[in-house]
């Protein structure tokens, strides 16, 4: 009996511990009384996680505060606001792609990847006020946006979807900002040509660039991998006479190089290949998805 008083107690003052201020030091003082964690030493330092910038640009979904030492640049580095930044006037840039990127202009947060030497967003963009795909988008100052089936719930998960148009807003020039974030522009038929040069060609590059699984796209989604990182999903399109249509079944995305007065260079991702077809022919009124890539 007097064993299990004695393990019982051991279990109390340990659990306090646990749950109370903690203090590491060798003069048996007690933590201060605003501190957590109180640690002192005369001949010994504190080393928090050593690592390099890969390791830390690989950590998912790090929560602001995050600190680690930095190998790479010989810095402190602190995670905040969806970007690492540095304490010591760090030589390398605020931000590296990898990084997450917050939109300044509605605080929407979006993954990124290096693919060969371009820095594409890893996520369809969703900026703007939903409209009804009954409605035409118009050059009214305001960002606007088709949600699949007119639900907000699906530009959540696949995106919006945008007139040529508005994805550009109302310029025709290749390379625009459009409506994409400061640094950031609507890829040019080029720069979707060397994506998937650089990712074997358009015969192999779209299983590389789908979202494995079958959470989104259909079955069989042939080839998907995801090895790019790119992680494309079925956002289906809004058709020009304002029905939606193959959700789940087709990616869609526009570029900003215009074929004609009436259509622009997209490109296709099918659940059934693992192909990227490149196309002309379909008019800049319909509802494409939107990928950004960096300046």
């Amino acid at each position: 009996m007097k064993k299990l008083s004695f393990f019982i107690a051991l279990l109390l003052l340990f659990s306090s511990a646990l749950f109370a201020q903690m203090g590491i030091n060798t003069d048996n003082s007690l933590p201060d009384n605003s501190a957590m964690l109180d640690v002192k030493s005369n001949s010994k330092g504190i080393l928090i996680p050593r690592i390099t910038t890969d390791q830390r640009n690989a950590i998912s979904t790090p929560v602001d505060g995050l600190l680690i030492f930095n190998l790479t640049t010989g810095c402190f580095n602190y995670y905040l606001g969806g970007s690492w930044k540095s304490f010591c006037g760090a030589t390398e840039p605020e931000f590296q792609c990898g990084m997450k990127i917050i939109d300044s202009r509605d605080g929407k947060m979006y993954n990124t990847v290096k693919i060969g030497t371009q820095c594409w967003m890893a996520q369809n963009l969703n900026i703007g006020a939903r409209i009804n795909g009954s409605q035409e988008q118009t050059n009214n100052s305001i960002i606007e946006k088709y949600c699949y089936a007119d639900l907000e719930s699906n530009c959540d998960v696949y995106g919006g979807l945008y007139q040529w148009d508005e994805l550009m807003q109302y310029a025709t020039t290749p390379g625009v900002q459009g409506i994409c974030p400061t640094g950031w522009h609507i890829p040019t038929d080029s720069e979707w040509t060397a994506l998937t040069t650089f990712l074997g060609g358009e015969s192999v590059a779209g299983g590389k660039m789908k979202e494995a699984g079958y959470v989104h796209w259909l079955s069989p989604n042939t080839g998907a991998t995801n090895s790019s990182g790119f992680t494309a999903l079925p956002g289906g399109n809004r058709y020009s006479n304002g029905n939606f249509y193959d959700l789940s079944d087709f990616a869609y995305f526009w570029s900003s190089t215009e074929y004609s007065s009436t259509n622009a260079w997209h490109r296709h991702l099918f659940y059934h290949y693992e192909d990227v077809y490149r196309y002309n022919l379909y008019s800049k009124t319909r509802g494409f998805s939107a990928r950004c890539v960096q300046d």
